[in-house]
């Protein structure tokens, strides 16, 4: 095995079968030093860091994705293709449509709506509706649950667009009941419906469309542990 453009690991059994994706490399860094033992940095390579360890004596590793689909279609593909990672778990940042989210809000993406093209490699005969894994959905409420974290479990939708040209577009998926918007999650479904293996997408609320507060880098970075603890308890 060589490594892949993008990940630096010349050979498997380095990077753990369940992986942690947080789009920000420096809160991947954080979820190592916080909270795994044993750890070892597997990745540098255009900074997305990686990482490997043990959280409660179970192998796990933890990886940044950088922003957007096209960004998690590439790490998560050579995650499963070259590295054979089975259970790929986003843990990110999203804006609240709904005005009962408030900031720091846990929501587990069940479907990803997403106004991307990712799927147009598929040649479907219509459109694929992207969900997670119900193995790893039904265990992060149950994991939830027994910690009583509350959680929203729902749609969210994947976006290819930061700055809408129409400020206002979020708005009609409010109307259809969707969550949150991010970034990522729906590239990762796809992927990973694909290859056969498990995804999830756990998100923390870190500002609202509705109300329009905002959290800052450094909170989004190291303040969302709640998340963090029920992700790394799926391994």
């Amino acid at each position: 095995m060589i490594p892949t453009p993008h990940i630096q690991v010349d050979k498997k059994g380095i990077i753990a079968e369940t992986v942690l994706l947080p789009g920000d490399p420096l809160r991947a860094k954080f979820i190592a030093e916080t909270f795994l033992k044993d750890v070892i940095q597997f990745n540098s390579v255009r900074n997305a860091f990686g990482y490997t360890g043990t959280y409660n004596g179970k192998k796990i590793s933890v990886m940044g994705t950088g922003m957007g689909m096209p960004s998690i279609g590439i790490y998560s593909y050579e995650l499963i293709h070259f590295y054979d990672v089975k259970n790929l778990i986003r843990v990110g940042s999203c804006g609240a449509l709904q005005e009962n989210l408030k900031l720091y809000d846990i929501i587990i993406g069940m479907a990803a709506s997403t106004n991307s093209n990712f799927q147009s490699q598929y040649d479907l005969p219509g459109y694929l509706a992207p969900t997670a894994s119900w193995k790893l959905l039904k265990k992060a409420v149950d994991i939830a649950e027994k910690k009583k974290t509350e959680i929203h479990v729902g749609n969210i939708f994947s976006s290819d667009i930061f700055y809408d040209d129409n400020p206002d577009s979020w708005k009609k998926w409010a109307k259809m009941g969707v969550l949150a918007v991010e970034m990522e999650a729906a590239a990762l479904y796809m992927n990973a419906a694909r290859a056969n293996v498990n995804a999830l997408c756990i998100l923390t609320v870190s500002d609202s469309l509705v109300t329009h507060e905002v959290t800052t880098s450094e909170e989004r970075q190291k303040s969302f542990t709640k998340m963090m603890e029920i992700a790394l308890e799926l391994a």
